[in-house]
Order: C-alpha cells, then sequence, then structure tokens
C-alpha cells in the first residue's frame, strides 16, 4: 500500500516537471523590451516604432511599426489584440485605454511584413480635459514587443 502511494506521488512529480515552463534561449526569453527599434540582426534594427500625438478636436494618436531591415520579418500576436494605447496624466493615472469595452479573439495570428512595410494603428480620445498627459503605445507581438511614448498637452 505504501508503495503504490510513493509511485504515485513520484510519477505525479515527474509530469509536472515534464509539463512545466523552461527556460528559453531565444530572443523572447521573458524579457519586454521598451525601445525605439528592435535589433533582429547584428548589422541595424529590424522594426522602429513611431507615436504620433495630434491634439485638435479631441486627441489623434497614431502608432506605427515600420520593417526597416532587407528581410521579411513574421510578428506573432497571442490573440485579436495587435496592439495597445493608453494615456496616463501627469500622477501617472490611467485617463484612456483604447481597448477599454472591446473584445478580442482568442486565436493566434501572424502578420508578415516585407521590408519597408508598416502596421498602423490609430486611436482617438475624444472629451479630453486640459492637462499633460504622456501616451503609451504597444505592441502585443509576442516576438517583436515593443512600446512607445509620447507626451502632450491639452488646452
Amino acid at each position: 500500500m505504501k508503495g503504490r502511494i510513493t509511485f504515485g506521488l513520484l510519477c505525479a512529480a515527474v509530469l509536472a516537471f515534464a509539463c512545466g515552463p523552461r527556460a528559453s534561449t531565444g530572443d523572447s526569453a521573458g524579457a519586454i523590451r521598451t525601445s525605439r527599434a528592435r535589433s533582429s540582426a547584428p548589422n541595424g534594427p529590424a522594426l522602429v516604432s513611431t507615436l504620433n500625438v495630434v491634439v485638435k478636436n479631441g486627441v489623434a494618436m497614431d502608432f506605427r511599426v515600420m520593417n526597416a531591415g532587407t528581410k521579411r520579418l513574421e510578428v506573432n500576436f497571442p490573440s485579436g489584440q495587435t496592439h495597445e494605447v493608453v494615456v496616463v496624466d501627469s500622477l501617472g493615472r490611467e485617463v484612456f485605454r483604447w481597448s477599454k469595452g472591446r473584445m478580442f479573439t482568442q486565436s493566434l495570428q501572424n502578420k508578415v511584413l516585407h521590408a519597408s512595410d508598416t502596421l498602423d494603428y490609430d486611436a482617438v480620445w475624444q472629451n479630453a480635459p486640459a492637462g499633460k498627459y504622456t501616451a503609451i503605445a504597444t505592441l502585443a507581438s509576442e516576438n517583436f514587443p515593443m512600446e512607445q511614448r509620447a507626451e502632450f498637452v491639452v488646452r
């Protein structure tokens, strides 16, 4: 009886070890980059992001990601949400989130970017009160995560 219990516990431990998380030696091993460009090759950046904010009849934010390299890249997304745009006030409190109230598919998706191809994402914040803000745009990619920030003032 005692041997059966020990054997059962040993099997459960082996199964837990075999199915558990592993450290990856790949480029996306748990590190989230918050940079302007991401290098995929030793000769220079592959993806470059920009965030433009225009304050006129609301706040219009344009997040653009471009393949600045010479090789095609496949950008992988874990769900239907490809990006996020968040606005925080001068105290760091969130005042706007693009995805709030939206629903996204739970299926994986991939986008192929050839040399000079771009991904463009727009967000509009209506009725913004006066103040100083920071817009934070992120690419929700598994293999090329990036973040871009832009400060702006609403008068």
